[in-house]
C-alpha cells in the first residue's frame, strides 16, 4: 500500500476521520449541527498534539517529514475548513430565527438573496482556510530549506484555531437561549479575513498548547451539561 502508516501519523488521521464523520453527521437529515461541533473538537484535540507526536520519531526520512507535513494540511483543510462550513449549512437549516422570523423558506427573491449571503460567506471562508494552509506550506517549507529553526509566530491566524472559536460561538446557544446562527456566520467571515491577514501569531509551545486543550475540554464539560444535564 502506499502511504505511511507508523504512529507519527496515527492523530493526522484520526482527525480525518473525526472531521469527515462530523461532515455527514452535520449534514444528515434536517442538520445537526451541535453534534457536529463536537467531532471539529475532537479533531482540534489530535491536531493539538500530531506535531509533537511525529516529532519524537527521530529516525524519519525527508519523504516521511514531507509526507507528514502535507497530509496534515489536507486533514486541516477538511476538519478546520469544510467541518466549520458545513456546520454552518446544517445551521441555516435548523435555525428557527431564519426559518420563522426571516422566513427564508418563503420562496421569495429576499429569502433567496440570504441563502445566497450566508452560503456565500461559508464558501469565502472555505477559500481562505485553502489560501492560509497553501501559504503556510510554501513558507515552512521554505524555512526548513534554510535551516531557520523552530518557528516562533505565524503569518495570519492557523485555521486551527477553528477548533475553539466555534465551539465557543456554540456555546453562546445554551448559555444565552438565543439563536446564535447569525452570529456564527459574523464569525466565520471576521475569521476567514484573520486567515489571510498578516497578522503576527506567536507559536504556542507546550504550555500554550495544554492551555488550549483544557480551554476545549472545558467548553466541551460545559456544552454537555447543558446539553443534558441543564435542558434535558
Amino acid at each position: 500500500m502506499i502511504g505511511y502508516y507508523d504512529y507519527t501519523m496515527i492523530l493526522t488521521y484520526m482527525s480525518l476521520v473525526s472531521a469527515g464523520t462530523g461532515i455527514i453527521v452535520s449534514l444528515s437529515g434536517h442538520g445537526h449541527p451541535f453534534i457536529g461541533i463536537f467531532f471539529l473538537m475532537f479533531s482540534g484535540f489530535c491536531d493539538a498534539f500530531d506535531g509533537k507526536v511525529a516529532r519524537t520519531k527521530k529516525d524519519r526520512t525527508p519523504k516521511e517529514t514531507k509526507y507528514g507535513m502535507h497530509l496534515d494540511s489536507l486533514s486541516d483543510i477538511v476538519a478546520f475548513g469544510m467541518l466549520p462550513a458545513c456546520i454552518g449549512s446544517a445551521l441555516i437549516k435548523t435555525s428557527p430565527y431564519l426559518r420563522d422570523t426571516l422566513n427564508i423558506y418563503d420562496g421569495s427573491v429576499r429569502s433567496a438573496i440570504i441563502h445566497i449571503a450566508l452560503n456565500a460567506i461559508l464558501v469565502f471562508y472555505v477559500l481562505c482556510s485553502l489560501i492560509r494552509l497553501a501559504y503556510y506550506n510554501v513558507t515552512e517549507e521554505e524555512r526548513i530549506n534554510a535551516n531557520e529553526g523552530p518557528r516562533k509566530y505565524y503569518d495570519g491566524l492557523p485555521v486551527t484555531n477553528s477548533a475553539l472559536i466555534f465551539p465557543f460561538v456554540m456555546l453562546l446557544q445554551y448559555i444565552t437561549k438565543m439563536d446564535i446562527t447569525l452570529a456564527y456566520f459574523v464569525v466565520a467571515l471576521i475569521t476567514a479575513f484573520l486567515f489571510i491577514s498578516k497578522i503576527k501569531v506567536f507559536k504556542a509551545g507546550l504550555k500554550g498548547t495544554i492551555i488550549c486543550v483544557l480551554i476545549g475540554a472545558a467548553m466541551f464539560a460545559a456544552m454537555m451539561i447543558f446539553r443534558f444535564v441543564i435542558n434535558k
